[in-house]
């Protein structure tokens, strides 16, 4: 069973794909989708598309697991462009056939960590720890994607 995570950004998105048919988890492919601030909103969701779509068409995921939308009330316009980026990652996902699955941010750090307050220090180092990360650009927008990742594989798992 093969899980893509994706942590949504308009600027820059990662993504990381785990492979859990073995005894342990296997870190298959992992990296960003950047976008240029410069260029119109709609070229940028074109270009994000255009990734995402090259990640899944290549790689075949079962699943896509990304973190839940959230917004704070003196942010409006960040939630409004997560908003953007994850409705593009979930028309790539609905024209592959491949369901998605959204987790809290606190869900994802505990089923890692054990902490739903856990840093992105302390997520990376457990990403580290869990998987072979050598030969990959390990940022915490990678990370945080293998973390959505991990985080569906430890529900499925305990189902």
């Amino acid at each position: 069973m093969k899980v893509l995570g994706i942590d949504p950004g308009l600027n820059i998105t990662g993504y990381g794909l785990v492979d859990c048919t073995g005894d342990k988890p296997c870190l298959i492919e992992a990296g960003v989708i950047r976008t240029k601030a410069s260029m119109p909103l709609e070229r940028r969701l074109l270009d994000l598309f255009t990734g995402l779509d090259e990640v899944v068409s290549e790689f075949k995921p079962d699943y896509l697991s990304v973190e839940e939308l959230y917004s704070h009330y003196n942010h409006p316009k960040t939630a409004v462009i997560m908003g953007h980026a994850r409705g593009v990652l979930f028309l790539v996902a609905g024209r592959a056939g491949i369901p998605v699955y959204s987790y809290s941010a606190t869900r994802i750090k505990k089923s890692l960590t054990g902490a739903g307050r856990a840093s992105k220090e302390q997520i990376a180092a457990m990403i580290s720890r869990t998987l072979d990360c050598s030969g990959f650009e390990v940022k915490f927008d990678v990370t945080d994607a293998l973390a959505a990742a991990l985080c569906h594989i430890n529900v499925i798992e305990h189902r």
